[in-house]
This record gives structure tokens, sequence and C-alpha cells, in this order.
């Protein structure tokens, strides 16, 4: 039930952004479609009580355990700029709003980092909250298989960290505007 619950939460997500942003540039409701976008981050409140009520009530904790969690550290560290990398390109599909850019070298590279740092806020996140949900279990046995996603977090982080390395010495380079032959 819980992976349902989870594919539910992401799901969800994603709807109250479309719509809260659809509402705000093609119906032009400006505070109908804030108030869809503040719901989005209501079904990660909604996914941690499921997840630790379950647990609660005496469920050995299982990789959909793990996986609300780090579920919920990458969308609270991340909710915002998904939000706002849509409202971009909804603004300029609905609203005459400008094209998104393209980042390139050092602007890329700066980027880059900010997404490992994110990305350590997410994990931070997720590491705390399945701390929590060890400690609702109160049994060791029951919740290794949630701890097990704790190395799986350094690895995230890694492969993050190694991509903004990748560009810090290889920049993305602009692309061509126009070449002579």
């Amino acid at each position: 039930m819980l992976v349902a619950v989870i594919i539910a939460c992401e799901v969800l997500f994603w709807v109250f952004i479309v719509a809260g942003l659809s509402a705000r540039y093609p119906l032009r409701r400006r505070r109908l479609g804030a108030a869809l976008l503040a719901l989005a981050p209501v079904t990660d409140v909604l996914l941690l009580a499921t997840t630790a009520i379950d647990l609660a009530g005496g469920a050995t904790a299982t990789a959909a355990h793990g996986i609300a969690a780090i579920y919920l550290g990458l969308s609270v560290a991340y909710g915002r700029a998904m939000i706002r990398w849509a409202d971009i390109r909804f603004a300029h599909r609905f609203a005459d709003g400008p094209a998104p850019i393209r980042r390139t070298g050092a602007d890329y590279t700066r980027a880059c980092w900010r997404d490992v740092l994110r990305t350590l806020l997410g994990a931070a996140i997720a590491a705390g909250v399945i701390g929590l949900l060890i400690l609702v279990a109160g049994d060791p046995e029951r919740s290794q298989a949630v701890a097990a996603f704790l190395p799986i977090l350094c690895v995230v982080v890694g492969i993050d960290t190694l991509w903004a390395v990748s560009y810090t010495i290889w920049p993305r380079p602009a692309p061509r505007t126009g070449a002579t032959y």
C-alpha cells in the first residue's frame, strides 16, 4: 500500500504544479494558481504521515519506506527549483515570457554546485526522516530495510559532486552562433 501512496503523492505533486501554473498563465487566475502551487508541499506531509503511521502500526520497514524518505528529502530540497523551472517554461509558452536560457560555462558550473548543496540538504533531510522512521518503528530488526538506504544517500551525493567537479574542470561550452568555413 505504501508504494501506491508514494506514487500518488508524486503524481499529486506534479498535478498541483501543472494545475497551479495552468491557472496562473492560460487562465490568468493568479490567486488560484498560487493556492494550487501551495498544495504541492502538502503531498510531502501526507507521505511522511502515512509512512510514520504505517511503521507505528507495527509494519516492518521495507524498501518503500526508504524510497519515501529519499523522495521527501529531495522533494523538499528541490521543490522550489522544480517549480521555478516549470514556471519559466509556462510563462514562455503561455504568457509571452522570455525563453529559458541554456546555461553554459561558469554559470552552468555554479548551477551544478548549487545542485550539490540542494542534494546535500535533501540527503540530510532524508537521513533525518530515516532516523525518525527507525525511532517510530522502535525495533532495529523491523527497520533494517530503511536503514539500508543511508549508504544510497552517500552515493547520490557522490554522483552529484562528481558531476559538478567534471563541469568545473570541463565547463559546458557556449553553443556556436555561426560557423565560418
